[in-house]
């Protein structure tokens, strides 16, 4: 009885091994399904609604499921597959006029999901990032104790790659001293280093670099990129701006690690900070580094809907890896982001009190770095011009008396052509340089000193306003006294006004806080905010970027549907957590990649690593990229 006993157990224990091995693999939705469906469906049957034919939705599950197209379990049976199975032209989808085809792997990958249930999910990018475990090595090597090449090595165990060996020491001090301060090291630096035996010799060289203050100016180098900063306005008269004190303050922030939450919230808001330092609000110059665009003739409130644009673009693209200017005229054609989203983000930025009018770089609000030379320059400079513009008003208040005439009707009426009287009645300081020539060429001959009196007036001005400009101004951002209304905008066009929207963030990501206020601290708070999905992930990719020359997403500024998957999704996650659980400490993340045996193995490339792995998305090997023009220059300089 008990040898039977036995033996039944052991049948049961076994049989569900036996089942489970027989089974197909579990088809990933948000992995092989949906890339699928966005690639060659959502166009036509996705969240643009303007945009879908047959009144068809594939980018939802009750859309996809209710309609019939997608019968779950039952593949043979689904009108999805019957269509991009067909071969019939006027039935086969995608159409087969198109760009875009099925391959046989694909429709396979689609009738093995459906016929598992069709189980639904959401793209990878839009779930918060949960810390995965480290993985453990079937084969661990001795250097195999950092977090990072436990996931590469074990990614290369299943693609059953060897890691490549250790670079050079020459190499490393060579390759690290270019990627965290933009500048080759000196001769002197690499023979102390090369001489150094000590086991951590390599982190000793991180952490000197690390406190370098070219540090901090190699890393602006990548965000002021990403930020569009410029020394310009762009467009064709391209006049100077003055932004670079908020260059120098993007520099100063990385040099002294400040937590990148904090370095979000002063650029995105600073000024609505409660008691906001001058340095808080310098901070939010972020904003304004727009194109201005002073082009005659241009309308101020295209303009300044422009600019909106473009702050509520960059925020998308920068902290939240978004391609939201799709959704500036239609709803996302793959993503979930309607042009509602689009202009509740806008509402942000649409408070800003600038008119869009003129082509100034110093467009207010803007603050001041002035040294008490330039203001007491100014200050004098300041009282000379206001001297004579005295000694002008009682002269031109008389030339005015001495021409005036009353009509039989009571009327005021002057002598004086029209063009004179009129610039005169603006005074000095309301006048063009055109009125004054007019003045002086009329007064010539009867008033010789007021014409000398108007000569030394723009004299003293162009002092004034040389000492004026001389002064750095730099742009900074603020918000109008009275909320401005915002209004869903029919193709982008700034005239053509639909729904009013109020501020809010887009309806596929967290919610803000219910007792948020309508402001860009708000937004700002939202974008550093722990559930938020994107804003970590985006940032440790941008990092990794820098250094291996590719992200670890490839379409770095995209990590939308269309985006490229990461090629070590749980090694993104754990150091997007890893940021986050380290109060957003950005020399710490940078020290943690570099001082990684996969960052530190040789660059050189085996025959069969090129065939199987020509762009090192798997990292078997060290990076190896071009420099960038502005280090190439710095090393022939």
């Amino acid at each position: 009885m008990p040898i039977r006993l036995s033996l039944v157990g052991l049948a049961l224990a076994l049989s569900p091994v036996v089942a489970v091995a027989d089974e197909p693999a579990k088809v990933n939705f948000a992995r092989e399904v949906l890339p699928i469906l966005s690639d060659t469906c959502f166009a036509c049957h996705g969240p643009d609604a303007k945009a879908r034919k047959a009144d068809l939705r594939l980018d939802t599950k009750d859309d996809a499921h209710g309609s019939g197209t997608i019968v779950p379990g039952k593949s043979a049976e689904s009108e999805l597959i019957r269509r991009i199975a067909s071969t019939d032209p006027d039935e086969v989808m995608p159409p087969a006029k198109g760009a875009k085809k099925l391959t046989p792997q694909q429709i396979d990958t689609l009738k093995k999901w459906i016929d598992q249930g069709a189980p639904w999910g959401r793209h990878w990018a839009f779930d918060a990032p949960q810390r995965p475990a480290v993985p453990q090595l079937r084969n661990p090597q001795p250097a195999t104790r950092h977090q990072i090449d436990a996931f590469v090595r074990h990614r290369l165990e299943r693609e059953k790659m060897v890691p490549a060996a250790p670079a050079t020491k020459e190499q490393l001090i060579r390759r690290i001293t270019l990627d965290l301060t933009g500048l080759p090291p000196t001769p002197a630096e690499v023979d102390v280093f090369v001489a150094d035996p000590a086991p951590d010799a390599f982190e000793k060289l991180v952490d000197r670099l690390l406190a370098s203050p070219r540090y901090g100016e190699r890393m602006a180098w990548d965000w002021l990129d990403a930020a569009r900063y410029a020394d310009s306005n762009g467009y064709q008269g391209d006049n100077e701006r003055t932004m670079w004190p908020w260059r120098d303050w993007v520099v100063r922030a990385f040099n002294d690690n400040m937590p990148y939450d904090q370095f979000t919230r002063w650029q995105l808001a600073g000024d609505l900070l409660p008691n906001a330092t001058r340095e808080q609000i310098l901070a939010t110059g972020f904003n304004r580094n727009h194109m201005i665009n002073g082009e005659g003739g241009r309308i101020p409130e295209e303009n300044r809907v422009e600019y909106v644009f473009d702050q509520t673009e960059t925020v998308g693209t920068l902290w939240l890896g978004l391609t939201l200017t799709c959704s500036r005229c239609h709803d996302h054609k793959f993503d979930p982001i309607s042009r509602r989203d689009y202009y509740r983000l806008f509402a942000y930025f649409n408070q800003t009190p600038v008119n869009g009018g003129g082509g100034s770089g110093q467009t207010a609000p803007v603050i001041d770095f002035s040294t008490p030379e330039q203001e007491t320059r100014l200050k004098a400079a300041q009282k000379s011009l206001d001297e004579t513009v005295k000694q002008i008003g009682p002269i031109e208040k008389k030339l005015r008396d001495d021409a005036a005439t009353t009509t039989k009707d009571g009327k005021y009426e002057s002598k004086l052509p029209a063009v004179i009287e009129s610039a005169l009645r603006k005074g000095p300081n309301g006048r063009a340089d055109q009125n004054n020539d007019e003045l002086a060429k009329h007064f010539e001959k009867s008033e010789p000193a007021y014409v000398s009196l108007l000569k030394d007036y723009r004299k003293r001005k162009g002092q004034r306003d040389a000492a004026a400009n001389a002064i750095p101004k730099v742009m900074v951002m603020g918000d109008t006294p009275k909320a401005r209304d915002t209004f869903i905008l029919t193709r982008g066009a700034y005239d053509k006004h639909e729904d009013k929207v109020t501020p809010g963030v887009p309806a596929s990501l967290p919610a803000l806080p219910k007792d948020a206020p309508p402001n860009r601290l708000a937004l700002a708070n939202w974008v550093v905010a722990k559930g938020n999905p994107l804003t970590a992930r985006v940032t440790v990719n941008r990092i990794w970027q820098m250094v291996f020359g590719t992200g670890l997403v490839k379409s770095s500024e995209d990590f939308g549907v269309q985006g490229e998957r990461p090629s070590h999704p749980e090694l993104l996650d754990w150091l997007a957590v890893e940021f986050v659980e380290s109060g957003w400490d950005v020399k710490r993340l940078v020290r943690l990649i570099v001082t990684s045996q996969t960052y530190q193995q040789s660059s050189k490339v085996t025959a069969e690593q090129r065939e199987r792995d020509p762009d090192n998305r798997l990292l078997a090997r060290g990076p190896r990229h071009r420099l960038p023009s502005w280090m190439i220059r710095d090393q022939t300089l």
